[in-house]
């Protein structure tokens, strides 16, 4: 059914378009986030988790005032508690913008006068503070989920028969263990597709929970498949699995879902999502905007 949604996000994908050949902050669009999250019983006002949206630009570019192009990747973050989300092909665009433009006399300088035109804009297209930074080629790659286990080395694949592919949350099974256990857990053949445009997109998920309950992984397995002919923004995968998965679990127990997804026009999107005051040391890094998300895991 198209919505109010599909109507914002439709301005671009899915359409040709001409990009600017000068600096045009006017193909950013922001996309309401409450639309989808009423589906799921996630009201605004009462989140059931904090957490980031990071953006990973790999090839923004722009020229010094003498003409010498200067190109770095990009990182971008903003709370998920802000009211809008940024649609990905207008953050393209806008970012393009920026290939034939001329900023600062030195490379440093272009690269601090284009921190702070992006972070303004956004932050005033998003109504939320954004976070913006360029990494250098020689940053730090760091192996941010080094200690997750890869579901599919501990379900039996043999035995596991997979028929359910639009998003089925009665495949989550659940055992009661009598002690809290913590469990890290990654899945890394996640595929939902772009709501717009269908195009699928490419994920790795990383659940960490500490509970007195067990989720069943060859259960969890079948649910994460179950994204298979689904359509959603990158985001709101993100929320759904989180909200599935912490209605199963107890209401103190700690959850984390990050979704590190491939890029796509040179841009990856990876949210993450955790429970209130839980402070997991692999959220700071994920966050932080001095270190790689995805290059340490796989190329």
């Amino acid at each position: 059914m198209f919505n109010k949604t599909d109507e914002y996000a439709s301005k671009f994908l899915g359409k040709r378009v001409e990009g600017a050949q000068t600096y045009d902050p006017s193909f950013i669009v922001a996309i309401p986030r409450y639309e989808n999250r009423k589906q799921y019983n996630i009201e605004d006002k009462s989140l059931p988790f904090v957490g980031y949206d990071v953006w990973h630009a790999y090839e923004f570019s722009s020229m010094t005032e003498n003409g010498l192009p200067v190109t770095r990747l990009m990182k971008m973050r903003y709370s998920c508690n802000s009211e809008f989300l940024v649609e990905s092909k207008s953050l393209k665009l806008y970012l393009n913008s920026f290939n034939m433009s001329k900023f600062g006399k030195t490379v440093d300088e272009c690269l601090d006068i284009c921190k702070k035109i992006i972070s303004k804009d956004l932050s005033e297209k998003l109504q939320t503070d954004v976070a913006v930074n360029f990494l250098k080629s020689n940053s730090q790659r760091i192996e941010i989920y080094q200690n997750f286990q890869d579901l599919t080395k501990i379900i039996n694949e043999k035995d596991l028969v997979i028929t359910d592919f639009k998003e089925s949350p009665e495949l989550l099974k659940i055992e009661n263990k009598e002690d809290k256990k913590e469990y890290s857990l990654m899945f890394d053949s996640l595929r939902s597709n772009c709501r717009v445009t269908h195009q699928p997109d490419f994920g790795d998920v990383f659940i960490y929970y500490n509970s007195k309950k067990h989720i069943l992984e060859d259960s969890l397995v079948k649910y994460l498949c179950s994204f298979r002919c689904e359509y959603h923004f990158h985001e709101e995968c993100c929320e759904m699995i989180f909200k599935r998965l912490i209605d199963k679990l107890d209401s103190d127990d700690d959850l984390f879902v990050s979704i590190l997804y491939t890029r796509r026009g040179g841009i990856d999107i990876s949210p993450s999502r955790w429970t209130k005051n839980f402070d997991y040391k692999d959220v700071k890094n994920l966050l932080n905007l001095e270190c790689y998300a995805r290059n340490g895991i796989k190329q």
